[in-house]
């Protein structure tokens, strides 16, 4: 059985989630090396080299990230402020 992590997904889902992002890293990786070329002659395309270099960076994230829930660093959602004990 499948383990339910803090935001609902569960470990299996959680796995399958990083191995796409892993697929997706590896195959923008290659088109963003092409933009950088084809930005030095058209500047047009910088705009799609960033965000294809934003996907990148989102991806790694999501592989990185090892719980899949708000790091309690983070801001409260709902506004509210914590108090330091």
């Amino acid at each position: 059985m499948a383990r339910v992590l803090g935001d609902g997904m569960t470990q299996t889902a959680a796995e399958r989630a990083k191995a796409l992002a892993q697929n997706l890293v590896e195959i923008l990786s290659s088109y963003e090396e092409e933009l950088i070329v084809l930005e030095q002659e058209a500047p047009a395309a910088g705009q799609l080299r960033r965000a294809v270099g934003m996907s990148i960076a989102e991806a790694c994230y999501l592989i990185t990230d090892q719980v899949f829930s708000r790091p309690e660093w983070a801001p409260p959602a709902d506004g509210s402020t914590r108090s330091a004990d």
